[in-house]
């Protein structure tokens, strides 16, 4: 496996990759309704067209793409921003389903967070509580600094990773 950098192209796969990081696939919702919801358009609309847009794609042996992780800086409103600086971007990392377990989400991870320092001061995101993905997230440093109230009506925690 390998990464390399998200770019304008990618854009339609990071769509994909936002329906599985927002469980939408768990609430039985069509693939392209990611692409729908106003609450997650910020992440994807116009990727690679707003300052500090970064994100890594991971691509197997074979070409395909296995799973994304990318930060941006969200738009005024955002619910994170009650938590942060309106500067912080925001994380949003999937796994394509047949690549779950196989250190591709670590591995995207790690290499984002590396790009980021000497770009931004922190990251934050927000993950279901409850979701196992949250053990990753604090091992690579990231603590919860608050929740929220997500857009399916559940509860999410916030957490940060500071970079300076």
């Amino acid at each position: 496996m390998t990464l390399r950098p998200a770019a304008k192209s990618d854009e339609e796969f990071l769509w994909e990759m936002l329906y599985y990081a927002s469980h939408m696939d768990e609430e039985g919702a069509p693939a392209a309704s990611a692409r729908t919801n106003p609450d997650l358009a910020g992440y994807v609309e116009n990727w690679g067209e707003r300052d500090g847009d970064l994100g890594f794609i991971a691509v197997g042996a074979d070409g395909r793409n296995l799973g994304a992780a990318w930060l941006r800086v969200m738009p005024a409103g955002s619910p994170l921003h009650r938590m942060g600086a309106r500067e912080t971007p925001e994380l949003a990392i999937a796994v394509a389903p047949e690549a779950i377990g196989a250190g591709v989400g670590t591995m995207m991870l790690r290499r984002l967070i590396e790009a980021a320092r000497g770009t931004h001061h922190a990251i934050a995101l927000s993950v279901r509580a409850g979701n196992p993905a949250a053990r990753l997230y604090e091992r690579v440093g990231f603590a919860t600094v608050g929740s929220i109230v997500n857009r399916v009506g559940t509860v999410s925690d916030v957490m940060k990773l500071d970079l300076t």
